[in-house]
């Protein structure tokens, strides 16, 4: 199946994704922060440089995007059906990666909560008690 895309619209319309300050992520770290919590984000002294540092807490969270994360059995997720393999492998590294920072930080002492792009879009609520819960 070809792209529904030209290369040139393809290739401008995926440098407009972002790796940081993603809607899920601002969402998550509003939320928190209207609840009292401060953090930082982006922590470079961390391993994979976590979304938030809970460092009171010794708590980070990450925030996955759904498809970048290859977060399965959800909606958000699915292979294109151009250039499969790539992706394929693009998405197993990235979650290779994450697993590997996730072990790193636990070695080092720290609770890591994964937060999904998916879990963003329906009841805050929930998403905010799964992150306090952990944190109490």
């Amino acid at each position: 199946m070809a792209d529904v895309h030209s290369k040139s619209q393809r290739s401008y319309n995926m440098s407009m994704i972002k790796g940081k300050n993603t809607k899920p992520e601002i969402i998550i770290r509003k939320l928190l922060h209207s609840k009292g919590y401060r953090f930082r984000v982006h922590d470079k002294k961390l391993p994979g440089k976590p979304d938030i540092v809970l460092k009171k807490y010794k708590t980070v969270i990450n925030v996955h995007g759904c498809f970048w994360h290859g977060h399965k059995g959800c909606r958000y997720f699915v292979i294109p059906k151009t250039r499969t393999k790539w992706w394929i492998q693009k998405i197993t590294l990235n979650k290779e990666n994450d697993k590997r920072n996730k072990r790193r930080l636990m070695k080092l002492g720290w609770l890591v909560i994964d937060i999904w792009e998916c879990q963003t879009k329906n009841n805050m609520d929930k998403v905010i008690n799964i992150i306090t819960d952990k944190l109490h």
